[in-house]
């Protein structure tokens, strides 16, 4: 395999998700929903394309009963630090052991979108020396 195509994320609410990922985590649109007979959005986050697709079929998982983000499959879109930064901001504190996680190579985020989907967002670029950050680690799963 040479690479991610693309990720198909099933969702109950298309139009709130559609709105989270276009506005919120600013994926570059490829296909709006009313370019498609179904209910489904398609995104770009770098070669990689996400589709979202309302299929009825979705889990309802929610924050509510997450005991780790490590419970549930993810996505992980990668971003500079500034960006990264901002996420945490807007999005901390939807549930338990968010994070931010020293993962080794990279710091990774933990939050849900609209519909309840676990997403992560990470960074390869180091903390800013003049800031400073308990970063959770694997050992904290538990």
């Amino acid at each position: 395999m040479d690479a991610v195509d693309h990720v198909n994320v099933d969702v109950d609410d298309l139009d709130a998700c559609y709105e989270f990922y276009r506005d919120e985590l600013e994926l570059e649109l490829v296909r709006p929903p009313a370019d498609f007979q179904g209910d489904h959005a398609m995104f770009r986050a770098g070669e990689t394309v996400v589709t979202l697709a309302e299929t009825g079929r979705a889990e309802n998982w929610a924050r509510t009963g997450l005991d780790h983000p490590l419970d549930k499959a993810h996505i992980a879109f990668a971003t500079g630090r500034d960006r990264y930064e901002e996420l945490i901001g807007a999005l901390d504190g939807q549930f338990p052991k968010q994070g931010p996680y020293d993962w080794g190579e990279f710091e990774g985020f933990y939050f849900l979108d609209p519909d309840g989907n676990l997403l992560e967002v990470i960074t390869y670029d180091p903390l800013p020396e003049d800031v400073e950050r308990e970063l959770l680690t694997h050992d904290d799963v538990e």
